[in-house]
């Protein structure tokens, strides 16, 4: 052993056999191995190799302080860590006990945990200990926030957790002055106390009463922290060591006596890749294990720099050690107080040399969660260790530190990049685990239980820093094997229920988790979330489906949700992923759901129970078109009834929004009445009247929108520019109409929508996805400009070196118009620094920017009559599907859904007629049919099966007859004719030329 500083001659307190002081380094022959030593500013310790104790108290006689005698503390049990603060010193039994030693060398045992303590550490006048399931206790003065239990208390002498810091899996904590820290296995550092000369190192001089985490040193892989009286050291994996706090003396190193707020690396020792660090009040030790060197630097007014002068030194500098160390091989440095200390090895190789830390500072190994616990598990579960296993599964799986460090990503030390972007998890280490856990029923049956009743309560909502948030994406892969074996649905929900209390900001880093997940790992952790929600419905349990349990799981899906559609331009899940196809809301259901959906709104409300409506992602498409109806109904409903009622079956109100209109002039009519109408009135049930005839209120309907949309749409109408194919339509960008017809023409949509029309709207994807304010892309200019997409696209798959001489600006011609697209700068150059920006910009002018007050006014007028949070429910495919129809014809299915009334019946000769001539019909001509029948010459969104056609006799025909259809209702009114030639002759006149009230 070897000592410099205070009082280093250890003749007086009986460490040596004999000394050499032939040096400023006291050169110490020992009687026996010590282990461990640590030295405070009135004690010294020492732990002999049999575990016993021996204490040295440094008293202070008029002015001059001095060391007594080392003195042997005879205890019952053996210590295998110690460390000392002011004048007291805590130790550590191999038990995992804690013992506290007061000023007068009176022992007393405290009370922490039911898990053994692994690792302790002293300030001045407070103390810190670390349980194996990594909790951190606390106990003594607080008048700096150095407990880390916040500011209501002011001393406590029994040991507290931080709670805060519960989850963060740790590998070591540390203390000085009044300051603390905790170090994780991630090497995120966490400070609190006192932070005067900013020996916290964040930056500022405020004290923290809690646990914060220190930025500065995210992503420098930390592995060991020591602190001073008023100054902090971190020693890196590379062996960079980062000094912060005080440097009155020098202690910092970086040839300066001035404070640094934050961690600053000291420059002297790098590239020596340091090994160990200690700090003392006021100096700094630092250890080069490939040179076998000793630095320091800071106070040197008790000789503790080693160097032979009393002098403060702020750069690092070698220690002078004797020459009996020249063959012998450094082990540890230690420093406390004003001391410094070494142990050697007694001969020329170490059996096992530290790399970074001392025996005290253990690491010890905190139980992790690994595939060869699970095998002992596994082979152990049937035999009389059973016990012990448990007991091991307990405290493991009740611990969500252990299992928040049990599946880091070592490769390439990617778990030290934990942060708001990266989890820090192997998450093939995690499947392979619970895997293999399921094949032994009784093991994963006991973690099921442990994690349920233990872990879970356990939990704290706001956890510092990132990495007590694993737990949330390690228990949805237990869940999975859970429900694979048809069990772990409580839990599933437990575990919902938990991950909502976390704090609004931890649930947001978890929401970014979620989003760096794979998809593929992804769907299946929504898909656990998915099948437990589907069993409770599927099952018949009705009274549950309004429950916590069921709102809970709910939620989460929703944070996932909007997780993913926030996480870029393009999501990284689909969103068919998040529904529940396979379960079909009844219409009664959705009625209650439709009044419960108004009278919650869409704020949280405590005690509300789940309504399905608010996550209508869960929603199958004929679940999301049920409930739009039901609450379209409710709303005309609502016009003449001050209150929101909806009973079932529903009943539609029978006052109406009436049109009155001449064929002639469909248009001026149609708009002029509009503009006229009171927009609430829009909210009623649609009925048109054609040419004063009376008789009829609805018929017409489908007839209106189909003729009136042909109009609105084509070319002449000049509202619209289209494409170069001419098949698609686009809002100009350049008025030919006023504005107002872009409203009204968004009433008119609306209308046919909320009256469950269909209706010709040639529009592209990007139509839907505005109206329901979703991005646009690259992706919607090919559906409606391939050549021009093709165009841009070329421009951003260039060479980069070869932009520059296109010769293109930001200049471009659109509807007809030369515009500048960088107003700042006319005729800037597009060069390969600025491309993606001249596409970006391209693209947002197309759909955004040249249309941004007619879309407005088209929004308004369509939000005017629909209810905008109903219609988001849709995705724009479905929205599209929903007002235009789809063309996925399927015409054996229209045979098949045919009903027959009066004399007809399906072996009816004329019937039988009619489908052969059906049949032979050509593309074109049976969607003509179908045109003729609906009103429409598109499928339902729902397919074909949505389509009834009902047949009759047309009373009062004759064969000169032709077939007739009432479109509202999908009837057709078939003559009796004598042969299957004159039907063939009948039908393909009536549907080219005969089409409802247009017909002559």
């Amino acid at each position: 052993m070897f000592s410099w500083g205070e009082d280093s001659d250890f003749m007086r307190i009986g460490l040596d056999k004999s000394t050499a002081d032939i040096s400023c380094v006291k050169w110490i022959k020992l009687k026996s191995k010590i282990l461990d030593l640590s030295a405070g500013k009135s004690a010294v310790a020492f732990i002999r190799n049999d575990g016993s104790l021996s204490i040295a108290r440094i008293q202070e006689e008029n002015g001059k302080r001095f060391t007594r005698k080392l003195k042997p503390l005879k205890l019952k049990v053996k210590i295998q860590a110690l460390s000392c603060g002011d004048s007291h010193i805590v130790l550590l039994t191999k038990e995992g006990r804690v013992i506290m030693i007061d000023s007068d060398n009176s022992p007393r045992t405290l009370k922490i945990s039911c898990n053994r303590v692994t690792q302790v550490a002293c300030g001045d006048q407070h103390s810190v200990a670390l349980t194996q399931d990594c909790q951190v206790f606390t106990w003594g003065h607080n008048t700096s926030g150095q407990l880390g239990l916040g500011l209501d208390i002011p001393t406590s002498m029994t040991p507290e957790p931080i709670k805060t810091l519960s989850g963060i899996p740790l590998d070591q904590i540390t203390a000085g002055g009044d300051q603390s820290f905790a170090l994780s296995h991630s090497g995120a550092v966490f400070g609190w106390g006192k932070n005067t000369t900013g020996q916290l190192g964040l930056g500022d001089t405020t004290n923290r009463h809690g646990p914060t985490q220190v930025d500065c040193l995210n992503l420098k892989k930390t592995v060991f922290i020591s602190c001073g009286e008023e100054h902090t050291a971190v020693l890196t994996k590379g062996g960079v060591v980062l000094t912060f706090g005080s440097g009155h003396f020098g202690q910092l190193g970086h040839n300066t006596f001035e404070d640094e707020l934050q961690p600053r690396v000291v420059g002297e020792l790098w590239g020596a890749k340091v090994t160990q660090i200690a700090c003392g009040r006021h100096h700094t030790l630092a250890f080069v294990q490939s040179s076998n060197k000793i630095y320091s630097f800071g106070c040197g007014e008790q000789g503790q720099l080693g160097n032979g002068v009393n002098l403060n030194q702020s750069v690092p500098r070698p220690v002078h050690l004797p020459d009996q160390i020249n063959n012998k091989l450094i082990e540890h440095i230690y420093a406390g107080g004003n001391n410094s200390f070494g142990l050697c090895t007694l001969g020329q190789e170490s059996e096992e040399r530290s790399s970074s830390v001392r025996p005290s500072d253990g690491k010890v190994a905190n139980k992790v969660l690994d595939e060869e616990i699970i095998d002992k598990w596994i082979s152990e579960c049937d035999s009389k260790s059973w016990k012990k296993v448990k007991k091991e599964i307990t405290q493991i799986c009740s611990s969500a530190s252990c299992l928040n460090g049990s599946f880091l990503d070592k490769r390439c030390d990617k778990h030290y990049q934990t942060s708001r972007g990266l989890s820090g998890l192997d998450f093939s280490l995690v499947r392979n685990a619970f895997r293999k856990m399921s094949k032994k029923e009784d093991v994963l049956a006991e973690v099921e239980t442990v994690v349920q009743d233990k872990l879970l309560p356990a939990l704290f909502e706001e956890p510092v820093g990132f990495e007590g948030l694993r737990i949330y994406l390690v228990l949805p892969e237990l869940l999975r094997v859970l429900l694979k074996q048809h069990r772990g649905a409580h839990l599933t929900e437990a575990i919902a229920a938990a991950i909502l209390k976390l704090h609004p900001k931890k649930l947001q880093v978890l929401g970014d988790w979620w989003m760096l997940l794979k998809p593929s790992v992804m769907r299946k952790q929504i898909g656990v979330w998915k099948k437990v929600l589907s069993g409770i419905l599927t099952s018949g349990q009705i009274l549950r489906s309004r429950d916590n349990g069921v709102k809970h799981l709910l939620q989460v899906l929703g944070h996932i949700y909007r997780a993913n559609q926030q996480s870029g331009k393009t999501p990284n899940i689909p969103d068919s992923t998040f529904c529940m196809e396979e379960f079909q809301f009844n219409p009664e259901f959705l009625a209650q759901d439709a009044v419960l959906y108004v009278q919650f709104s869409k704020q949280d409300v405590d005690g509300m129970p789940a309504v399905f409506s608010r996550y209508p992602f869960v929603l199958n498409l004929q679940s999301k078109i049920n409930f739009f109806n039901i609450n379209t109904i409710s709303t005309m409903n609502h016009q003449n009834n001050q209150q929101y009622i909806v009973k079932w079956p529903l009943s539609i109100a029978p006052t109406y929004f009436e049109l009155r209109l001449k064929r002639a002039s469909l248009i001026e009519d149609t708009f002029q009445q509009l503009s006229q109408a009171n927009h609430s009135a829009f909210k009623r049930p649609l009925a048109v009247y054609f040419d004063e005839d009376l008789k009829l209120t609805n018929v017409y309907t489908r007839d209106f929108f189909l003729h009136l949309f042909d109009e609105l749409l084509a070319p002449e109408s000049e509202m619209f520019m289209y494409n170069d194919t001419k098949t698609l339509a686009w809002f100009p960008a350049k008025l030919r109409v006023e504005e107002e017809h872009y409203f009204l023409f968004g009433v008119l949509c609306g209308l046919a929508l909320y009256n469950n029309n269909i209706i010709h709207l040639p529009l592209p994807m990007a139509f839907f996805k505005k109206l329901l304010g979703i991005n646009t892309s690259m992706e919607d200019l090919k559906e409606f400009s391939p050549v021009l997409a093709g165009s841009l696209q070329y421009i951003l798959d260039y060479p980069d070196d070869d932009v520059e001489n296109m010769d293109m600006t930001f200049s471009v011609t659109w509807d007809g118009e030369e515009v500048e697209l960088d107003t700042r700068e006319t005729g800037k150059l597009v060069t390969s620094a600025n491309k993606k920006e001249f596409v970006d910009a391209y693209l947002n002018y197309i759909f955004n920017k040249s249309v941004e007050k007619v879309f407005e006014e088209f929004k308004r007028g369509f939000f005017e009559v629909c209810d905008k949070d109903v219609v988001e429910f849709f995705q724009p495919e479905e929205l599209r599907g929903v007002m235009v129809g789809k063309e996925n014809y399927n015409w054996e299915t229209l045979k098949q859904n045919t009903v027959y009334e009066g004399e007809y019946s399906d072996e009816h000769p004329n019937i039988v007629a009619f489908w052969e001539v059906f049949e032979e019909l050509t593309e074109d001509q049976k969607k003509a049919f179908l045109l003729f029948l609906t009103g429409c010459d598109r499928v339902p969104i729902m397919g074909m099966d949505m389509i009834r056609m009902r047949v009759q006799t047309l009373p009062n025909s004759s064969q000169k007859h032709f077939p007739e259809a009432l479109t509202c209702h999908s009837l057709l009114l078939l003559p009796l004719y004598n042969s299957k030639k004159t039907l063939q002759t009948r039908l393909i006149e009536a549907v080219s030329h005969n089409r409802g009230f247009w017909k002559d």
